[in-house]
């Protein structure tokens, strides 16, 4: 899970924080699994004595479907990789940005993304 959530860390710009509204990435280990979710909801959950969260999403499927996960703040801003029922999950909320920065090392060795026209994105057929 560490890798595949390294590899994700190199092609997705991921926020640092979560916040209602944001789409958010979902890597499950089994069942095997990547999707989108929209935050609609992040209410604290008062029945317990540490600081968890109540996170509603709408996950992006067909059909749409509504989940609600109890989750501490580290867990759904991607700063911990936990489990459910056994089985680990990551979550963490994505920067959909127009215009990708240039990365500093690109600065300065002169190369921009505008003149070379490279895009930091794969194709997947």
């Amino acid at each position: 899970m560490e890798k595949m959530v390294a590899e994700l860390k190199k092609l997705v710009n991921f926020k640092d924080t979560t916040v209602v509204g944001d789409l958010v990435l979902i890597l499950s280990g089994k069942p095997q699994m990547l999707a989108y979710a929209l935050v609609t909801s992040i209410e604290p959950d008062n029945s317990r004595k540490d600081e968890w969260w109540q996170v509603e999403m709408q996950l992006l499927s067909v059909p749409p479907r509504e989940m609600v996960w109890t989750l501490r703040q580290s867990q759904f801003t991607g700063r911990e990789i936990f489990t459910m029922g056994g089985e680990q999950r990551f979550v963490q909320a994505v920067r959909f940005i127009h215009e990708q920065p240039v990365p500093p090392a690109a600065k300065e060795s002169g190369a921009d993304r505008k003149t070379t026209g490279k895009s930091p994105l794969r194709i997947i057929k």
